[in-house]
């Protein structure tokens, strides 16, 4: 449970007036500044920094393109790479913005390879080589500020990979399901390698894990409501739908627990299950009535209602989660 849920709760619980409360709250140390306020100021600033030396070196070649040849081009970018991984290794207290730009350097290597040779190959392969190249500097640094956006480039190989073999149509084959499930579970996978689960080896916090989380709930609910555009419910709605109840029932044990991971697979199960509820109704006819409508607005509302009041249940029961508020 979050520190300001459990002081209301102890609040609610022992009938404290305002003046209790606030000297609850004082004790508690919930308005006061992070013990850590400064490193992460430090730290924060050294990504900005990271990210401005980024553009800047992107708007200096582009500057000079014309000038320089190709192989003065890889070897710039290739060079930025080198110099950033060693600098990182050197400089520890400049690790993560140093091991951040050289992440994103990489993508530029990869991006200019791309656009020089016309290799033919699948968008989808660029991202998964960088991703894999760019995992063991995440694994060496072990900061969010390397595994957000490392996750970002893993879930977008995976979007491009099932694209490159089922294209975006609003349609059902028997072939694209298969292509489906292992996009469901390599996003899913994704979320469990930035969970606390692996947090031991990867060092990744509470930010990678939760963007990961989202992305993978957002693929995948799509997938299920791709399963209900369709005359009849196919079965890339009971993949979707299968595979966000066993990803709540993982979040919602007491090692796992993440209320904005939960409220999140919780929102889109509401939306299948909603959705589910439409197709039935509007199956044979396609209209819609008054007492449709208003089975389907009570239902949906009824339907949040309580998995509002299963999370804040399971909220009383997790471990405090000092670094929210």
């Amino acid at each position: 449970m979050e520190i300001g849920l459990a002081l209301l709760e102890v609040s609610a619980t022992n009938s404290l007036n305002d003046e209790q409360y606030r000297q609850l709250r004082k004790l508690s140390g919930l308005d006061d500044e992070p013990a850590n306020l400064a490193p992460l100021w430090r730290t924060g600033l050294g990504i900005v920094a990271a990210a401005l030396i980024g553009l800047g070196i992107i708007f200096w070649i582009a500057a000079n393109w014309d000038s320089l040849g190709r192989t003065g081009r890889f070897v710039l970018l290739q060079g930025v790479v080198a110099v950033m991984c060693i600098g990182a290794f050197a400089q520890p207290r400049a690790r993560v913005p140093l091991g951040l730009l050289a992440l994103l350097a990489i993508g530029a290597v990869f991006a200019y390879f791309g656009q020089t040779y016309q290799t033919g190959a699948d968008p989808w392969q660029l991202f998964a080589l960088w991703a894999v190249l760019g995992l063991p500097l995440c694994l060496s640094v072990r900061h969010d500020a390397l595994w957000t956006p490392w996750a970002l480039i893993a879930m977008s190989a995976i979007s491009l990979w099932l694209h490159a073999n089922t294209g975006h149509s609003w349609r059902f084959r028997s072939d694209d399901l298969n292509y489906q499930a292992a996009a469901c579970l390599g996003a899913l996978a994704l979320a469990a390698l930035l969970s606390p689960l692996c947090a031991k080896w990867t060092g990744a916090g509470l930010l990678s894990m939760r963007v990961s989380v989202t992305l993978a709930v957002i693929s995948v609910a799509l997938i299920g409501i791709v399963g209900l555009a369709n005359s009849h419910v196919t079965a890339q709605y009971w993949l979707a739908l299968t595979m966000l109840v066993m990803t709540a029932a993982a979040f919602a044990s007491h090692r796992l627990f993440d209320m904005f991971s939960l409220c999140g697979i919780g929102l889109a199960l509401n939306v299948l299950l909603i959705g589910l509820l439409t197709h039935f109704l509007l199956a044979g006819h396609g209209r819609w009535s008054i007492p449709e409508l208003l089975v389907l607005g009570l239902v949906a509302a009824g339907l949040l209602a309580a998995t509002v009041s299963v999370i804040l249940k399971l909220s009383k029961r997790a471990p405090l989660q000092g670094g929210t508020k």
